[in-house]
């Protein structure tokens, strides 16, 4: 049985100008000392997902799904009670903006030991050798010293490293990183990536990695799940994700690699942008932008199937192109 097993979760938001359904009906699973990478470009509903998950969105947004469980139990029917007994200490996330996540008011010792108090049965003495023990782990320097930091006294790294620190403190079974190197320089992203990392092998956690970055889903995922305008379009294990995308959308993705655009003289881009409230075609999402849309896909006779990817478009691609279309030709 899978950690995390979502069904059909939808996510609507009340705006001035009507509902808006950031999220369309999104399956996800994890099992136990997996990493699963989400990715897609910004406002494909990626961190809107988890933070349904996880129950920290805004009461202007409206969450339904058929199935949200995770190790046995099943989120949706638990008290308000139950579930932050829960998130926080077997589901945890790290967020994309450390700077901006930790307060500003308070030391990151008494941070950490925040989180042991709400969820452990520790003593004072026993949080501090504990929170020093995780600052240790994630490779914070003179870790004693650094308890009685502000978060405006430490780097970008420095502070992303505090945050892993927070969220791994009672050792969840789950991990949600949203981001986890935005704005971090390549040296220290590569650091903070290597902690994750090592961290679930040594602790047999599993890793939900939000990112838009196909280089780091290479280097860190066992599993990728693609998402475009909300809905999930393909899934894949990573190396056969990357020798053979099944949806345009996909390959589009990795053809913007600029290490696949050698020689090319230009490095492809996908033209246009993520429809919005107002501007979601009838058909499949990505047809505006897609250079293998057919009429079926304009009209609306292709709709995300019950499986993977879009009916018409869950199909190999050769160099970007479907396999039938290049026999066609």
């Amino acid at each position: 049985m899978a950690l995390l097993d979502i069904r059909n979760l939808s996510v609507t938001f009340d705006t001035a100008s009507g509902p808006f359904r950031a999220v369309d009906g999104v399956d996800a699973s994890v099992d136990g000392r997996e990493i699963l990478s989400i990715v897609g470009e910004s406002g494909s509903g990626k961190s809107v997902s988890m933070l349904a998950l996880m129950g920290l969105l805004p009461d202007t947004a409206t969450v339904t799904a058929d199935r949200m469980q995770f190790d046995g139990r099943d989120l949706l029917e638990l008290s308000a009670r139950q579930k932050r007994s829960v998130i926080g200490r077997d589901i945890a996330m790290i967020f994309q903006e450390p700077m901006s996540s930790l307060n500003p008011c308070f030391t990151v010792g008494f941070q950490i030991g925040e989180m042991l108090r709400k969820h452990t049965d520790l003593d004072r003495a026993a949080r501090r050798r504990r929170s020093i023990e995780l600052m240790e782990q994630v490779g914070i320097p003179s870790p004693e010293k650094r308890l009685s930091a502000y978060p405006h006294q430490l780097s970008g790294g420095m502070s992303q490293r505090v945050m892993i620190a927070m969220a791994t403190s009672c050792r969840p079974k789950l991990l949600i990183a949203d981001e986890p190197t935005t704005a971090l320089d390549v040296t220290i992203q590569a650091q903070i990536l290597d902690v994750l990392r090592d961290l679930c092998a040594d602790t047999d956690m599993a890793l939900v990695l939000i990112t838009h970055d196909m280089g780091v889903v290479a280097q860190m995922a066992d599993r990728v799940q693609v998402q475009y305008a909300g809905q999930k379009v393909e899934e894949q294990p990573v190396a056969a994700l990357f020798d053979d995308p099944h949806h345009p959308y996909t390959a589009a993705l990795l053809s913007a690699l600029p290490e696949r655009a050698s020689g090319k003289g230009h490095l492809p881009s996908i033209k246009g942008v993520v429809p919005g409230q107002f501007d979601r075609p009838p058909g499949c999402l990505f047809e505006p932008r897609c250079a293998f849309a057919v009429e079926a896909c304009r009209r609306g006779a292709v709709r995300q199937g019950p499986e993977l990817g879009l009916a018409l478009c869950n199909r190999p691609l050769v160099d970007g192109v479907p396999l039938d279309e290049r026999a066609e030709a």
